[in-house]
């Protein structure tokens, strides 16, 4: 029986920490009554910051000091990794064979690793799926990556004071950290401007640093709602992704960029159209959205600009009609 379960990675930034969700709710359902501990080697992970309150009741701890293969010492045979401890089950997420022996010397039981697997033929390219086939192994093919349900109490009432029942949402995400992997934002308001007409309800969301264009977006579609800046619920101290993956849950459908707003969508469990700039990285790094469209502007020429309104209208129309 596992009663104790490590996970070992070198550390998430906020795109890695979405994607692993699905993954983590799997592990779970797998192991209900273990008690999980992830290990971020390299000291820092957002399951301690941005995402502590989406993980509770998921991860029971997190193992962020010690040598733990973070440093090229640790790997030496005389370090004793994670204090000491020893743990049923070791599953190493990631692909460098020096620390995966580092992850092994935590394993009292079963070590299940993808630096194992990584040359293999048949290794996925993508990284949901690469999570998927370490959990498969871990549960004789019995586990498999699951939707992450929010526990958090507060988030899931500011969510629903935000986005009351009624109404069918749809969300929009403009941002992207740089602007090349951006959709125009004029593409985005026309989009909205379809979504209301249908007679749904467009629904903004923008980051700390895109007020500019929060200002636009309510000048041009002022029948939209922008729910993070406009805050009429009484749970303010539930903010950033923690909010967004509440309000996400109650969307029929979002559009995103590839970036970090899209993955917290998807996350969310919301119906996702991704708009990505090229094919290999839309592959390597998919959204781990339950219902996925993609639209991938290197099909249809230079830039994201190319991606056409109509193409990303129709695959919108599918997502929420249920029919994607």
């Amino acid at each position: 029986m596992v009663q104790t379960v490590l996970i070992y990675s070198m550390g998430e930034v906020i795109g890695d920490g979405l994607i692993k969700l699905p993954f983590i709710a799997g592990l779970r359902a797998a192991f209900p009554e273990a008690r999980i501990s992830w290990c971020a080697a390299k000291v820092e992970t957002v399951y301690a910051g941005p995402l502590k309150g989406v993980v509770a009741g998921y991860i029971d701890e997190l193992i962020l000091e010690g040598p733990n293969g973070g440093q090229p010492l640790d790997m030496l045979p005389w370090n004793k990794p994670f204090g000491g401890r020893k743990f049923d089950l070791v599953i190493d997420t990631q692909e460098h064979i020096g620390r995966s022996g580092v992850a092994q010397r935590g394993a009292a039981g079963r070590f299940v690793s993808a630096a194992r697997h990584a040359r293999d033929n048949d290794w996925p390219v993508a990284v949901t799926d690469r999570l998927a086939r370490l959990l498969s192994l871990a549960t004789d093919g019995q586990g498999a990556p699951t939707p992450l349900a929010l526990t958090h109490p507060d988030a899931l009432n500011a969510a629903e004071a935000l986005l009351p029942a009624g109404p069918t949402y749809v969300g929009l995400a403009p941002g992207a950290g740089g602007q090349d992997k951006r959709w125009p934002l004029e593409n985005y308001l026309e989009l909205a401007r379809r979504v209301a007409t249908e007679g749904w309800v467009p629904v903004f969301f923008f980051g700390p640093d895109e007020a500019e264009d929060a200002a636009i977006a309510a000048r041009e579609v002022p029948t939209a709602l922008q729910p993070e800046r406009h805050r009429t619920d009484g749970f303010t101290a539930v903010k950033g992704p923690l909010l967004v993956i509440a309000l996400a849950g109650r969307l029929a459908a979002g559009v995103a960029n590839d970036a970090g707003p899209g993955h917290m969508l998807a996350a969310g469990g919301a119906p996702l159209l991704s708009l990505q700039q090229d094919r290999r990285k839309s592959v390597k790094f998919r959204p781990a959205a339950q219902r996925l469209e993609m639209l991938v502007a290197e099909d249809y020429g230079s830039g994201m600009g190319v991606l056409p309104v109509d193409a990303a209208w129709s695959a919108l129309q599918k997502l929420v009609s249920g029919a994607s």
